[in-house]
């Protein structure tokens, strides 16, 4: 099932009482939250991962029926999507460098295409994966998955829809993923493992 989570703006008489330290890190984002803080960007909190808040795209969090933990967050537009996970890995090395090669070979089992190309933050996968129309036609489906290594988390991001079929006009796309702030947390982990999501108090549950 899916939960729907709405952004919400805070309030101005918050924004002009508070004087907080503003720490804005140089270079390409994503981040880590011990690299940023009070930076003026607007972004949702989802525990491990905070989300700029931008108009006209929504949240929605992909949560596993059975144990409810939420598998992955889909931050979704008119024109496309961009689904986020977040992976604990180790404090030094290339676990996006290890993994592609994996996912590769998964999607190969699948029956789909990929290719790999360099973008924004390096080797990106390009996938083309046979799915089903609801009317039972077939058609391909185009993803692009881009791996970025943090201090102790990895970060991938699958593009769908124009970010993915037109990547080099996928620039607000890439952008909005340059702004996310990882949490990563101080406790061990098992590499692989996702970082935990938080459902905010006012999600709504969709079918």
């Amino acid at each position: 099932w899916r939960v729907d989570v709405k952004f919400r703006r805070k309030s101005s008489a918050a924004a002009t009482t508070a004087e907080p330290e503003v720490v804005s890190p140089a270079g390409p984002g994503p981040w880590d939250s011990s690299q940023v803080r009070n930076d003026g960007v607007e972004r949702v909190d989802l525990g491990s991962l905070l989300l700029p808040a931008l108009d006209g795209r929504e949240v929605r969090l992909q949560v596993e029926e059975q144990t409810g933990v939420v598998r992955s967050v889909l931050l979704a537009g008119a024109d496309g999507a961009m689904e986020i996970q977040v992976f604990a890995a180790p404090r030094n090395g290339d676990l996006w460098g290890t993994v592609r090669p994996q996912i590769a070979e998964d999607l190969t089992r699948r029956g789909a295409q990929h290719s790999e190309r360099e973008g924004r933050w390096g080797v990106e996968l390009v996938c083309q994966l046979p799915v089903q129309r609801p009317d039972g036609s077939p058609a391909v489906q185009l993803s692009r998955i881009v791996g970025i290594n943090g201090p102790r988390w990895l970060l991938r991001a699958t593009f769908m829809g124009v970010p993915a079929t037109d990547p080099d006009n996928a620039g607000e796309w890439e952008d909005t993923l340059a702004q996310v702030v990882v949490h990563r947390g101080e406790g061990a982990m098992p590499v692989g493992e996702l970082l935990p999501v938080v459902l905010p108090t006012d999600a709504r549950r969709v079918p």
